[in-house]
């Protein structure tokens, strides 16, 4: 089988705050042998507040990225956070579809600009690999775990950009869990609003937003919330209740595939029940 290999955008939160999130996935594809190559000299995307505070800088700040990977040839770019992958989307379709726009941005990030890159998210990632290839390295199913899948606001949405599952009622998610052996439950929270970047600003509102999706999971009996969101797991796991474990779904697959809560970083997080 051929390698599959993924240009690599880690974004500004993964080679810091949710750094426990890059060991998690790299765990998993080197098992897997997925290849990731960072991007070289790649820069902050502008998630939090550029597109807020200049329409322009918005675009430039993804695009440049974007031209980072043209320039040495990747044509699918990994960025696991799904604030970072929906921002480069919004720049790839506005260049794509502005010709003077991209020329103007050319010229601003100081490289070529054609838009054709593929922006890859974690789930697109491991639909790629496959089920097949995935189920061949589960040794360990984590049937003692009764997960939610909790998708977020930007996963799904702008549905018009993103154009990745259904933007209301998702589902892939709970594939990978079976896979794992753990039987996902159903319930209301999946795509509500944790807070996002408002940890710090006001967190207030984020220990009531998140406090709803956490009570939804604790009311249907899950022990366990997925997520592949860096922001997510954050507020979510600082809100969790005794009973929940916050995992990223690249923490679930590790599991499955035996590798111990250390190797995924799960001991960092601060939900702290056990994981099997």
């Amino acid at each position: 089988m051929t390698q599959l290999q993924f240009g690599y955008y880690p974004g500004c939160a993964l080679h810091g705050s949710s750094c426990d999130y890059e060991q998690s996935l790299r765990a998993v594809l080197d098992v897997l042998g997925v290849k990731l190559e960072e991007l070289n000299d790649w820069i902050c995307c502008g998630a939090s507040a550029a597109h807020a505070l200049n329409h322009k800088l918005g675009v430039a700040l993804p695009a440049r990225n974007l031209a980072i990977a043209e320039r040495d040839g990747v044509t699918e770019l990994f960025a696991p956070c799904p604030m970072c992958s929906m921002e480069l989307l919004k720049a790839r379709d506005a260049i794509m579809s502005d010709e003077t726009l991209r020329d103007e941005m050319s010229q601003t990030v100081e490289l070529p600009l054609t838009g054709n890159v593929a922006i890859r998210n974690l789930i697109e990632v491991f639909m790629q690999i496959g089920q097949k290839a995935l189920s061949a390295k589960i040794t360990k199913p984590q049937t003692t775990l009764k997960p939610v899948c909790y998708y977020g606001c930007l996963l799904t949405r702008p549905s018009k950009v993103v154009k990745f599952d259904d933007p209301e009622h998702p589902t892939t998610m709970e594939e990978f869990c079976r896979l794992c052996g753990a039987e996902p439950l159903d319930w209301n929270a999946r795509t509500m609003c944790c807070g996002a970047g408002l940890t710090m600003a006001d967190a207030d509102t984020v220990k009531t937003l998140s406090g709803r999706i956490i009570s939804e999971a604790v009311r249907v009996g899950a022990n366990c919330v997925i997520v592949a969101c860096p922001m997510c797991h954050m507020n979510l796991d600082l809100n969790a209740a005794p009973s929940l474990l916050v995992l990223y779904l690249s923490d679930l697959i590790g599991l499955a595939m035996g590798l111990t809560a250390s190797q995924l970083g799960i001991n960092r997080h601060f939900s702290k029940v056990e994981a099997k």
